[in-house]
Parts: C-alpha cells; structure tokens; sequence
C-alpha cells in the first residue's frame, strides 16, 4: 500500500539486476514505493499509461522500443509526464535527443546512491535533473550546428573509410558535391580529417 505522501516509482530496464538494485534503493528511500517494473520499451509506455507514476526511471537501450522513442510516445500522451533517463551512456547525442524528447532528467547507472535519491525525488516533484556534466554536454549540442540529412548519410559512408567518389557513386551525386558535404561534416565536428570526425561522432553518440 502507498502513503498520501509516497513517491510512486516505475521503473523501465531490460537488465533484472538493474531493477533489483533501483527496487532496493526505493524500498530505502522513506515515503517511496515502487509500483511496477517494465522489461522493453512497449512494456513501459504500456505500464505507464496504466500506473501514470510520479516518475518513471528509463534506461536508453531497451528491446522493441528504444529509450528516447518511449519518452516521446508517453510524453505525446501525458505532456506533464516526468521520465528520469537512467542510463550506462552519457553520449552527446543520448543526451539531446532524450532531453529534446521530453525527458525530465538524466543521470548514469554509475552514480552514486545519494544522487540517484536526489535525482527521484527532484524529477517525481516536478523538477529537472541535469549534473552538471550532463547540462555542459547539452550546451555545448546546442550552441553547435546539426549535422543535415545528407550529411549524416555521408558521415556513415566516411566511416567505412571509401572514397569521396564512391560515396557519390552510391548517393547519387557528383564527387565535388561529396567534398562540400565531407567539408560542412568536418567544420561541424572541428575535425581536421575524415578519421578525426569519424571518431568524434562515435564518441558523440551520432554513429552507432
């Protein structure tokens, strides 16, 4: 049974250890009661619409439906929904497009307990929840240019290391206008070469 002042938790990780140890920390936490689990994506939206909990805690890779995809079926749903993204990654990437999506919060599975407690309690309250990396790491998305369509097509062609005339070859387009997008790719990235931004879209979260 829940108290008038509990927090209703629920919490969505395809990883049973992961829940078990977010289900201890709750059952710890005073005036706090885990109402249900979700082991995939569907399962949580599902879960969600059902138990509409004060938070949801939401791992990014997750079966059928991936995180960021979860937090906009139910944000589509329930605007005023409050979703803690909890996650292994901290990509540049993973990071805008689940606080673009309407998460509330983000903070890694690594954290601390004592942050994962503050982070519950800000984020089921209404607040957000940023650390301080988290919320340099978004600035930084913003305030950068995004990469276009076509220049994302051509990044995951630079990757597999062929030439500006092949990647035209395969996009149907002219070398000279594959040197333009390598170009616009590079100075996006404050890359010197097709390997540096090879390597910093990896890092980014912009290749999988």
């Amino acid at each position: 049974m829940t108290g008038p002042q509990d927090l209703r938790v629920l919490i969505a990780d395809d990883h049973t250890a992961l829940r078990l140890g977010l289900a201890s920390i709750v059952a710890t936490m005073g005036q706090a009661t885990l109402v249900g689990e979700a082991e995939d994506g569907e399962d949580a939206v599902q879960q969600y619409l059902a138990l509409r909990p004060d938070v949801m805690t939401l791992d990014l890779r997750m079966p059928r439906l991936d995180g960021v995809r979860v937090v906009e079926r139910v944000i589509a749903a329930v605007p005023e929904a409050r979703i803690l993204v909890m996650t292994m990654y901290d990509h540049e990437e993973d990071i805008f497009g689940s606080i673009r999506a309407g998460a509330k919060g983000y903070i890694l599975k690594s954290a601390p307990r004592a942050d994962i407690v503050t982070a519950l309690r800000k984020v089921g309250s209404g607040e957000r929840y940023l650390p301080e990396y988290v919320a340099l790491t978004l600035a930084s998305r913003l305030s950068a240019p995004a990469l276009t369509a076509r220049e994302k097509e051509v990044l995951e062609l630079m990757r597999l290391g062929i030439s500006n005339k092949e990647i035209g070859r395969q996009l149907g387009v002219a070398e000279g206008t594959v040197k333009a997008h390598v170009r616009e790719v590079l100075g996006k990235l404050g890359a010197i070469s097709r390997t540096e931004a090879v390597n910093l879209a990896m890092q980014r979260g912009l290749l999988k």
